[in-house]
């Protein structure tokens, strides 16, 4: 699985790096499945929402999973950035879910026949 990060109106500190790509670099588990010659891609935006602000939802996290015949798209606000990447990866856990659902089950329900 392919990591991109991006930052947007803010910098990537040592520690938040290593954070997001610990984090979301569990969920390549999930996907191991589909990951044939990188196939599957990771897209990771963090920013700020405003710049005057200080509080509530304030840090904002984006993630777009690229998967055979499919992408997952999921997106999170929280008063911290490592909150909003965290919740990022249990959004994204529960669309990987669904998606192996759908794309596992197809094949089993065809190949039975009904006498």
């Amino acid at each position: 699985m392919q990591l991109n990060l991006k930052a947007t109106d803010m910098e990537w500190t040592p520690s938040l790096k290593a954070f997001v790509e610990k984090k979301l670099g569990s969920l390549e588990r999930f996907v191991r499945r589909f990951d044939m010659e990188g196939a599957v891609e990771l897209r990771v935006e963090v920013a700020k929402t405003t710049q005057h602000h200080r509080k509530g939802e304030v840090f904002y996290a984006e993630g777009n999973l690229r998967l055979p015949k499919a992408l997952l798209r999921a997106e999170e606000y929280a008063e911290d950035l490592r909150v909003a990447v965290d919740r990022l990866k249990h959004t994204l856990e529960l669309e990987i879910k669904k998606y192996k659902t759908k794309f596992l089950d197809k094949p089993r329900r065809e190949g039975k026949r009904k006498e």
